[in-house]
């Protein structure tokens, strides 16, 4: 559950963002001689399964080995060497992933140039799947999917923060989206931080109550309120995980569990006792009230 609440791209709505593999994965397969001297017109993530490599990145060294990842944004100069004997082995895929079909995601984070990811002993069987795998000549529907797992995995240890939005381009529907967008991926990300709505409202370049107004419809809660759910979904987390509703409370950021419980049922439509006693029938088959028809909607039919 932390991890879905801590996510960087936690806030952004289903189907704003667009993925593209612009080319055939590059099964890496590189012997101790091998070297490169280039730059990609799209971005480029590379992912290393064996045996070790060396770059040189805007001037920054970067050592690739097995279980590290690295990403190499459009038209970004580099080069690189083998510097192991086995072979150096690993997947680099090319790929545009835009934002309200027009935006550039990659160009609005500030991201880590490489990462080891911390979950490699999950994600090597998927990279060697994803490796062996994948279509020489062509791109498809389950190549896409891994890829995209594997590209949100490396974001979300990679992401250091959101670029400065500019000014300049307020009248923009789309820069209204997407300030809209890091505004809720902020709070998403940080939902037990008193400040956190302030601050992402204050970083947004648009009038207070316009943005607020803005948000609302998109997202559907004002800030606040929605900063109030995610708590809500972290509890709900916990308590399905086994926390009493006294722990949960404590650890979403409710010293009072009365209030707590209140505060619950009007954003879920149950209690938390209620919401408990809806998870065990969910363990035991049963569907959890509201989640009949597949759409979970809250606050939950009573």
């Amino acid at each position: 559950m932390d991890k879905i609440e801590g996510s960087v791209l936690a806030g952004i709505p289903m189907g704003a963002l667009a993925l593209t593999l612009t080319r055939s994965t590059i099964r890496m397969q590189h012997s101790h001689t091998w070297s490169v001297d280039k730059s990609n017109s799209v971005h480029d993530l590379i992912i290393c399964l064996t045996g070790s490599a060396h770059y040189e990145v805007d001037g920054e060294a970067i050592l690739m080995s097995p279980g590290r990842a690295m990403l190499l944004p459009a038209d970004t100069h580099f080069i690189g060497y083998s510097t192991s004997k086995e072979p150096y082995t690993g997947i680099a895929q090319h790929f545009m992933l835009d934002l309200f079909g027009r935006l550039d995601m990659i160009s609005q984070m500030h991201l880590k140039r490489s990462v080891a990811l911390s979950r490699w002993d999950m994600m090597e069987p998927l990279t060697r799947y994803y490796h062996d795998n994948s279509p020489p000549y062509s791109t498809t529907l389950l190549q896409h999917h891994l890829f995209m797992f594997l590209l949100i995995e490396f974001i979300e240890q990679a992401h250091i923060g959101w670029r400065e939005q500019s000014v300049g381009n307020v009248n923009n529907p789309d820069a209204l989206s997407f300030s809209i967008m890091v505004a809720a991926s902020q709070i998403a990300a940080d939902p037990l931080n008193d400040q956190i709505v302030e601050r992402a409202l204050n970083s947004a370049p648009y009038n207070l109550d316009y943005f607020k107004r803005e948000f609302r419809k998109r997202v559907g809660w004002t800030p606040d309120k929605f900063q109030e759910f995610k708590r809500m979904e972290r509890a709900m987390g916990l308590m399905a995980g086994g926390c009493s509703v006294k722990r949960a409370a404590e650890l979403s950021g409710y010293s009072d569990a009365y209030y707590f419980s209140r505060m619950f049922k009007r954003y879920i439509g149950i209690s938390p006792l209620g919401y408990q006693q809806s998870e065990k029938r969910n363990r035991e088959g049963a569907f959890p009230r509201g989640e009949e028809d597949g759409q979970l909607l809250y606050p939950l039919p009573r």
